[in-house]
């Protein structure tokens, strides 16, 4: 691949023959990612593990792969191991079968987003670096990955051990209160801190951008939205479509990360310069006014994702704030009342739908 700019071409400096590309690399990359040919049926596996075929096809199903005929030969040897795996984890170690097949879809619904934000990543650099179309940027894409793929799932593996180890310090930091005298059984089992982040007139700002412009758009309020959680000590639990959704571990963490999204992310409305030619370009669109709603309270996590009550309250508090300004309830704002770092004003009270009536308190950081 050329380094200076140049579209790629082959050896005799002829353009590259886009379907002779794809044809001979999809053999090659199936070999190496799927662990050679595909030689096993459903029936196969099931005998192999010494399991019913209808387990099998609902592993599969779990990962997010489509149904095949229980006789047709799609499955390659690590097809087969993955499936021994997973009957390991109920022989073995004793998980129950939905136990394995919760696991098991939680693992193919990230890989499946994972390796498409992957993959798009890579197609818009071969389009950007050597200004290609669309078609061709994917083919040479295409070509790439049996060199890249190894690098990526390194990566992801280090990442993912990186993160588990992570939920485990989290964990073993929580236990201890969690069983404490005066602790309601009853109640959600994490205290949390819990937030959104609301993009301000999403709609207006993204009007008659192009796919690339969009794409950049996007992907520049995600990265600089996260860069803010992280940096604050928080964790992004996931992105809504013009929407960030984090969480942190205590009331002030979620202050400073909700306080960090209005002031990094905020700034003048200014549409006209950002469509202007060569806004976007310019860095215009890193003025991103943001809303932002959060609560101290008690959430349920499951499937990646958080849920509760106080979930709820956090998102009806960022509907009414205002541009570049964070919003709280009375309780949170009780809790950081003693804190010198923040300031939290009383608004007027105002019925939130599906809430109630709620006075909303606006949050700001103290004066230095």
């Amino acid at each position: 691949m050329p380094d200076d700019g140049s579209p790629p071409a082959t050896a005799a400096g002829r353009p590259v023959d886009e379907t002779a590309v794809a044809e001979s690399t999809v053999g090659e990359l199936e070999a190496q990612l799927l662990g050679g040919a595909r030689r096993y049926s459903a029936h196969d596996l099931a005998r192999r593990a010494h399991i019913d075929v209808d387990i099998v096809r609902g592993f599969w199903t779990t990962v997010g792969l489509p149904h095949a005929d229980p006789d047709d030969t799609v499955y390659t040897e690590r097809d087969a191991e993955a499936v021994d795996r997973a009957v390991a984890l109920v022989r073995e170690h004793g998980l129950d079968i939905r136990t394995v097949l919760t696991v098991t879809r939680a693992l193919g619904h990230t890989a499946d987003r994972l390796a498409l934000w992957q993959v798009e990543a890579l197609v818009e650099d071969m389009e950007t670096r050597y200004e290609l179309d669309d078609t061709t940027a994917r083919l040479l894409t295409l070509d790439r990955l049996a060199d890249l793929a190894p690098l990526l799932e390194a990566q992801l593996v280090h990442a993912y051990r990186r993160q588990l180890a992570a939920i485990a310090g989290r964990y073993a930091a929580e236990f201890g209160a969690q069983r404490s005298p005066g602790v309601d059984a009853s109640a959600l089992p994490l205290a949390r801190a819990v937030g959104f982040a609301d993009m301000v007139s999403f709609t207006r700002r993204t009007a008659g951008l192009g796919s690339t412009d969009l794409s950049q758009f996007v992907q520049r309020f995600e990265a600089a939205a996260r860069d803010v959680v992280t940096g604050a000590g928080g964790r992004v639990v996931k992105t809504i479509g013009d929407a960030v959704l984090f969480v942190a571990d205590t009331p002030a963490t979620g202050a400073r990360v909700a306080l960090g999204l209005a002031e990094a992310l905020g700034g003048a409305l200014d549409v006209d310069r950002e469509q202007a030619v060569g806004g976007l370009a310019e860095g215009a669109r890193g003025v991103t006014p943001v809303r932002v709603g959060f609560v101290w309270g008690r959430v349920l996590s499951r499937f990646g994702d958080v849920f509760g009550p106080d979930v709820n309250l956090a998102a009806r508090l960022t509907d009414i704030a205002e541009p570049s300004t964070v919003l709280t309830d009375p309780e949170t704002a009780q809790v950081l009342g003693g804190d010198p770092r923040f300031v939290l004003d009383e608004r007027p009270a105002l019925d939130l739908q599906g809430i109630g009536t709620v006075t909303p308190y606006r949050l700001t950081a103290a004066p230095v």
